[in-house]
C-alpha cells in the first residue's frame, strides 16, 4: 500500500486529510500506515483540547462557540465528534456533528464524527490516529466525546488539555465526587450559565469536590461558568485554555504528557488484541526506536508469531 506523505496530506486540503482518515479504518495493521503515523507525531503542531461531560451537557454547543472563536483569531481547527454508534451498522448516529455549524467552504475548520462503537471510554478506537494527524496539520484540535461516567476517562490520553463540561441542577457534581472524576479534568466549564444562582451553585459544588482530590497540586483547576450559546464566559474559558497550554510548555510537561499517552496507546492496543497475557510478554520486547504506532506494531508481530508457534513466554 502507498499512501501520501504528510506533506502531501497538509498541502490537499479537506479531501486529502478524509482519504487519510479513511486510511487509518481500512488499513490498520499495515508497516505503512504505523509509518505515517509515527510520521505525524513527530511533527506535532497544534494544541489538543478535550470537550466530556455527560450527554446534553452542551457540548456540541460549546465546541460551536470555541470554533468561532478560534477561527476568528485567524488559527485552523480539526475536530473530531465521537458519537453514539447504531446497534444495527455500528456507525456514528451523526448527532453530535449535525449540531456543528462550519462553513464548507472554509478550509481553516475540519470536522470528522466518529463512531464510538463498543468502547467504554468516550472514544473510538481511531480516535487517537486521527487526533495525531489532524495535530499535525492544524493549530487546534477539539475532540469532543460521547460523555464521561465512573470510567469514562479515556479522553485524558488523547488530549493535552481536558475540559470537563457539567449543568446547573443535574447532580453531575455530586456524582463525580464518587466517581473520582476529578482527577480528569484539567479545566470544568458549568455550562447554561445563563440559570443563574443553580448555576453558580454547581460550581461551588465543583469547587468542593476538587477540595476532596490531592492531584492537582502543581495546576489549580479553574472553574469557569459558562452560557455558550450567549458567548458569557466563553473569554474566560480560552483565557483559562491559554493559561493551562502555557503551564504545560513550561518545564517539559508537555513533552511528558504526551511520553505517557503515546506508551498507553501501545498498552492499550496489544491489551485490546492480546490480553493481560500478551500485555505482559509485550514488555520484555524490544520494539526499537519506532514511534507509538510502529512499535505496537513490531510487538504485535512478535506475539503474533508466538501463538502461531505454539509459544508462551
Amino acid at each position: 500500500m502507498t499512501l501520501p506523505s504528510l506533506s502531501d496530506i497538509a498541502a490537499g486540503g479537506k479531501r486529502a486529510l478524509s482519504r487519510a482518515l479513511a486510511a487509518i479504518e481500512t488499513h490498520a495493521g499495515e508497516p505503512a500506515l504505523a509509518a505515517l503515523l509515527d510520521e505525524a507525531c513527530r511533527a506535532a503542531r497544534g494544541h489538543v483540547l478535550g470537550l466530556t461531560g455527560p450527554p446534553g451537557v452542551g457540548k456540541s454547543t460549546l465546541t460551536n462557540a470555541l470554533i468561532k472563536h478560534w477561527r476568528g483569531s485567524g488559527e485552523t481547527v480539526g475536530v473530531i465528534a465521537v458519537d453514539p454508534s447504531s446497534k444495527r451498522t455500528g456507525g456514528a448516529l451523526l448527532g453530535d456533528r449535525a449540531r456543528i455549524v462550519t462553513d464548507p467552504e472554509d478550509r481553516g475548520i475540519f470536522v470528522r464524527s466518529m463512531a464510538a462503537r463498543d468502547r467504554l471510554g468516550g472514544l473510538s478506537d481511531q480516535t487517537v490516529a486521527a487526533m495525531v494527524m489532524m495535530r499535525a496539520i492544524y493549530d487546534r484540535v477539539l475532540i469532543e466525546s460521547v460523555g464521561i461516567g465512573q470510567s469514562e476517562t479515556d479522553i485524558a490520553f488523547a488530549v493535552d488539555t481536558v475540559v470537563l463540561c457539567i449543568q446547573p441542577g443535574s447532580g453531575d457534581s455530586l456524582q463525580f465526587m464518587k466517581a473520582g472524576a476529578m482527577e480528569v479534568p484539567d479545566i470544568v466549564a458549568v455550562t447554561k450559565a445563563d440559570m443563574g444562582a443553580p448555576a453558580q451553585r454547581a460550581a461551588n459544588d465543583v469547587k468542593g469536590a476538587l477540595t476532596l482530590y490531592t492531584g492537582h497540586e502543581d495546576w489549580p483547576v479553574p472553574v469557569v461558568l459558562v452560557a455558550a450559546g450567549r458567548g458569557d464566559g466563553l473569554d474566560a474559558l480560552t483565557e483559562a485554555v491559554e493559561r493551562h497550554r502555557a503551564h504545560l510548555a513550561a518545564g517539559g510537561r508537555l513533552a511528558q504528557r504526551r511520553l505517557a499517552q503515546e506508551a498507553a496507546w501501545v498498552e492499550e492496543g496489544i491489551r485490546a488484541h492480546f490480553g493481560a497475557v500478551g500485555l505482559k510478554a509485550a514488555a520484555a520486547i524490544d520494539a526499537g526506536p519506532a514511534g507509538p504506532f510502529g512499535r505496537e506494531l513490531a510487538i504485535a508481530r512478535v506475539l503474533s508469531a508466538r501463538l502461531e508457534g505454539g509459544h508462551t513466554g
